[in-house]
């Protein structure tokens, strides 16, 4: 249709109507296999009424033709409002079929049946808002194609509405704006995006030839709808589909909206469970999206085994990534390992995963997962949060995931194991195809990715005296489709409680390698992060009582950078959840109450001092600037 629309040629015409007639002639009404399914009953009606519209002129489509066809249309709707998805799969089932009866009803009004069909897939479809998408725009089964696919039928839907003259629906419109900032701020800085759950490859329409994982078309759609200049920005340049859905004076109006990157780096989506964490929005920038939500909805038919799970670019290249879906039905086997623990970047204990599954749509234990802290500032984001997906085993097993993203360096992850079992544990980080991670065989914490001129990644893990091991997995980047991916596991055996702590630490192509090594204390953890002109310091559940390099904390995380000179003084610090903290010669810190987090930063005339919230004291022992936040 779109080749016939630009070039006129009445080949593509004719060919359009040989492939509809076939199809007609082997699908009777009614019978096999494609009438078993009223989404895909849906998806076809809406691509005859678009290929409509593109053959409507050729002489190819003949009254007789155009007569059959509309006679099919009309059992297309029939079948539709008689087979609607309210019970099973009452997800993007539901929805698209709603669309679908919206499609026809607006479309072909001649039809006695059509304000009914109208009516009725409007009502389905605005009554189906309030449960699908979530308060923070996330897709109720948390799935982030899912979420683009519903993204595309609200698009349609209001579209169609504001082309016909209805009046609009705040809720639509506040929700649509919703689906479409969850999917900007998903969008990883290379313009894919991550698939958390499942994927299907399906699209509502398809009218440009992107990868399956790249959603920036549909994002280009919202900045037009809702002309929003940070939609723009992350969606790039102007797209075929643009075209197609809003003319040419959509198109002009585009290219006259002003792009501007979003105003803030980090965001917590809580409603849906999804966090993300950035310093910038540029294709350089540093990204990583972890997952702490609700094992999906219902049956949990779309989910994965991917709880405290996390998606990595790199100065702007993927390179730890969620494996994907590849099939649902086509092998029991492949289906249970893309949705596997241990197919995601996660913990996986006794080789078992946090959820189990039943069938290819079911499962037979669900993992619950609670986010407990989400602290944003400019020099850092930090998150907390549990999952209780391992308290089934014979000796029951809590998981707690912390992360630490100092923006602009690296971040540090702290996995946490209560139990008082003897359990295996496997830390893994699944690659993008085209990495090439090596274990430091001089130094086995270690993990390097370095290609060339290109980003990289350094990996140091610590904890239970474990190793690294490299091996082959898997990625399926489009459904149906899987490639061969590097995957680097953490392996270890330990009794009791464990503690893993991992350092992320990107790389651009021109720096060398950076260090890290633990360092023994009387109380809690310690490590050096040696980096070029620059030693960092990080103490997690230390005592004030202990002393260790003329720094005294005893709060949760403890964060000091230091110029790698000997004799030199500190020239930042992150403090999280704790109380008192003091820099020998330099400054002390006592906090009376509520104060969840403060940072510090040597600057010209002194130390600048910023808090979240509560009441702290500063102390300085030095001339030094004071700006303590509300």
């Amino acid at each position: 249709g779109r080749a016939y629309w630009l070039t006129g040629d009445e080949s593509y015409a004719e060919t359009f109507v040989a492939h509809l007639s076939n199809w007609m002639d082997e699908n009777p009404p009614k019978l096999g296999i494609n009438w078993a399914s009223s989404l895909e009953v849906s998806l076809r009606a809406i691509s005859w009424l678009w290929a409509f519209e593109f053959f409507k002129h050729s002489p190819a489509v003949s009254p007789a033709v155009f007569t059959r066809a509309l006679k099919f249309l009309y059992l297309h709707a029939r079948h539709l409002e008689t087979y609607l998805s309210t019970y099973f799969s009452p997800n993007t089932h539901l929805t698209g079929e709603a669309l679908g009866l919206y499609y026809l009803g607006t479309l072909l009004p001649e039809l006695r049946r059509a304000a009914r069909w109208r009516a009725l897939g409007r009502e389905i479809l605005l009554a189906q808002l309030a449960e699908h998408v979530l308060a923070d725009g996330v897709y109720f089964e948390r799935s982030t194609y899912y979420q683009r696919y519903t993204t595309e039928f609200y698009t349609h839907f209001l579209l169609l509405s504001r082309a016909n003259g209805e009046p609009a629906e705040t809720a639509l419109e506040e929700k649509l704006n919703a689906l479409y900032e969850h999917l900007m701020w998903i969008t990883r800085p290379d313009g894919t995006t991550p698939y958390f759950g499942d994927d299907d490859g399906g699209r509502l329409m398809t009218f440009d030839a992107r990868p399956a994982n790249d959603f920036r078309a549909t994002l280009a759609n919202g900045a037009s709808v809702f002309k929003r200049a940070d939609y723009k920005f992350v969606a790039g340049a102007a797209t075929e589909e643009l075209l197609w859905l809003f003319g040419a004076e959509g198109l002009r109006e585009f290219d006259g909206l002003e792009a501007a990157p979003p105003v803030a780096e980090s965001r917590a989506f809580a409603s849906g469970g999804f966090y993300v964490m950035r310093d910038g929005w540029t294709p350089d920038s540093n990204y990583l999206m972890l997952d702490c939500g609700a094992h999906g909805t219902a049956n949990c038919g779309h989910a994965h085994a991917d709880a405290l799970s996390l998606d990595l670019a790199a100065h702007g290249r993927t390179l730890i990534t969620d494996p994907g879906t590849y099939t649902y039905t086509g092998s029991h086997e492949w289906r249970d390992y893309f949705r596997s623990t241990r197919a995601h970047n996660t913990l996986a204990i006794d080789n078992e995963s946090s959820s189990v599954p039943a069938a290819a749509f079911s499962w037979q234990h669900v993992a619950g997962t609670s986010a407990h802290d989400w602290l944003e500032h400019a020099r850092f984001t930090a998150f907390n949060g549990s999952t209780d997906g391992y308290m089934r085993l014979p000796s029951p097993a809590e998981h707690r995931r912390s992360v630490l993203f100092l923006k602009g360096d690296y971040w540090i992850i702290r996995d946490q194991v209560e139990t008082a079992g003897t359990h295996d544990y496997e830390l893994n980080f699944h690659f993008a195809p085209d990495a090439a991670p090596e274990v430091d065989r001089d130094d086995e914490t270690g993990v390097r990715e370095r290609a060339g001129d290109a980003a990289g990644l350094e990996l140091f893990t610590f904890g239970a005296r474990g190793k690294w091991r490299k091996t082959e997995g898997w990625v399926s980047t489009c459904y149906g489709a899987r490639t061969p991916a590097p995957v680097a596991s953490y392996e270890a055996r330990g009794e009791g409680e464990q503690e893993f702590f991992s350092f992320l630490i990107p790389r651009r192509a021109e720096q060398g390698s950076a260090s890290v090594r633990e360092i023994e204390t009387k109380e809690g953890r310690a490590f050096e992060v040696a980096d070029g002109e620059m030693r960092d310091l990080l103490l997690v559940g230390a005592r004030e009582s202990d002393e260790l390099r003329g720094i005294r904390s005893d709060f949760a995380g403890t964060w000091v950078r230091f110029p790698a000179h000997e004799g030199a003084q500190a020239t930042e610090f992150v403090l999280i959840g704790g109380s008192r903290f003091e820099i020998e010669g330099q400054l002390r810190v006592s906090v009376s109450s509520g104060c969840n987090y403060i940072v510090g930063r040597r600057a010209e005339h002194g130390w600048e001092v910023e808090a979240d919230a509560g009441e702290a004291e500063v102390v300085f022992e030095e001339t030094a600037n004071l700006a303590l936040g509300n």
